[in-house]
């Protein structure tokens, strides 16, 4: 296992463990399966697992596996505080005194705030008092490192990193995603701070690993013989800016393979073959996208303030993986910001046309965008989310 460090120099796999995707059965987590992953992964060097408030039966179950097996102190513990559920400061210590008993511990080497798409949902947490909270957490010990977990995109991304002097941060991040989400320059801009960068998604929860027949006809011509998730993880690990990745790994071959390629995958390893191999991948698995947007953001900002690169990249993602869970990701990426970047408000001015190298019809394509992704009922359920969301 090759490892990276913390800003305090403290070593961390490269690979880490997300314990999200823990094997359910008879509706909860299957205990014994998840014990032996998690031990198999600990003997093969990895030291940083993740997991969520909300993430069911998570917390318990890794907890569990740790005491049981008097193994905590060979572990960085994360864990998350759902700021989006969370209403007043007595909640917020609440919440991570229930956490601190879920994991049988009485730390966490690193806390963050979950899920944020907007600078709106720090400040509410400054209302509640968070600054002074983390502050008197770290002075008891009980929190080593504090961070935040990000799901909207680079403009949202760059005023929350310098809005406070955060230990870490964790953002989704692989090739398709590199100009989306926080993207290459949140993930650059992050390592200008010194900020280590966990990575979450590298595989998008498995779509670059069924990839289409012609991409895996480009591997097979390759010399490397890496497989798509090889493939995908040794593009992020080749990168000094990214601190660990994580992984969902539900069975014993999956956490032998990803530690065994975690073991050589270094920073400055790939040669012009490989990102060249990279590009014919996503080429392939982007034939059935419905815009050429590449995110290049040329057309931004909109005067009227639609996101467009957003709109697209969410009108791609219906056909690249699903139309369902495109639409949530959008939903909750765009349309739950302070102020939403949705299509329908386009007043089709045509600035956006004028600059984008691609020569995309924006206007048209953001109607088509429009329809494909807020039908009636998706409409409907993000003005209620907004409404719970933005109190």
């Amino acid at each position: 296992m090759l490892y990276r460090t913390d800003k305090q120099g403290t070593p961390i796999s490269q690979l880490g463990y997300g314990c999200m995707r823990f094997t359910r059965k008879g509706g909860g987590i299957d205990y014994d399966k998840a014990a032996r992953e998690v031990l198999r992964a600990l003997e093969l060097g990895v030291n940083y697992f993740d997991t969520a408030y909300i993430y069911p039966g998570s917390e318990e179950c890794l907890g569990r596996v740790l005491d049981e097996n008097r193994c905590r102190d060979q572990v960085l513990l994360a864990t998350k505080l759902p700021q989006y559920l969370t209403r007043t400061s007595a909640a917020i210590d609440k919440t991570f005194r229930e956490q601190l008993s879920r994991l049988r511990t009485d730390h966490v080497d690193y806390y963050l705030m979950h899920m944020f798409t907007d600078y709106l949902e720090w400040e509410r947490l400054l209302s509640l008092g968070i600054e002074d909270w983390i502050a008197a957490r770290k002075a008891e010990g009980s929190i080593r490192n504090i961070g935040f977990s990000f799901h909207g995109d680079t403009d949202a991304f760059l005023p929350i990193l310098h809005a406070y002097d955060w230990d870490f941060c964790q953002i989704q991040y692989n090739y398709l995603d590199e100009h989306s989400q926080a993207g290459r320059a949140g993930l650059q801009a992050a390592a200008r701070l010194g900020m280590p960068v966990v990575v979450m998604e590298p595989l998008r929860g498995g779509k670059l690993v069924n990839v289409p027949a012609a991409a895996h006809g480009l591997l097979n011509e390759s010399d490397r013989n890496w497989t798509p998730a090889e493939l995908g993880l040794r593009w992020l690990w080749d990168q000094p800016e990214v601190t660990c990745v994580l992984s969902g790994m539900n069975s014993i071959e999956m956490v032998e393979e990803n530690a065994r390629i975690a073991g050589d995958a270094a920073a400055g390893q790939f040669a012009p073959e490989d990102f060249a191999l990279v590009e014919g991948v996503k080429r392939a698995i982007r034939e059935n996208e419905k815009v050429g947007c590449t995110g290049c953001r040329y057309c931004m900002p909109c005067p009227a303030g639609v996101d467009i690169p957003g709109n697209f990249h969410y009108y791609n993602l219906m056909y690249l993986e699903s139309k369902r869970a495109a639409r949530v990701e959008f939903a909750r990426n765009v349309g739950l910001r302070k102020e939403p970047g949705f299509a329908a408000q386009c007043v089709e001015c045509g600035a956006c046309e004028a600059h984008c190298p691609q020569g995309i019809p924006i206007r048209q394509m953001l109607k088509e965008a429009e329809r494909e992704l807020r039908p009636l009922p998706y409409r409907a359920g993000t003005t209620v989310a907004r409404k719970f969301f933005r109190r």
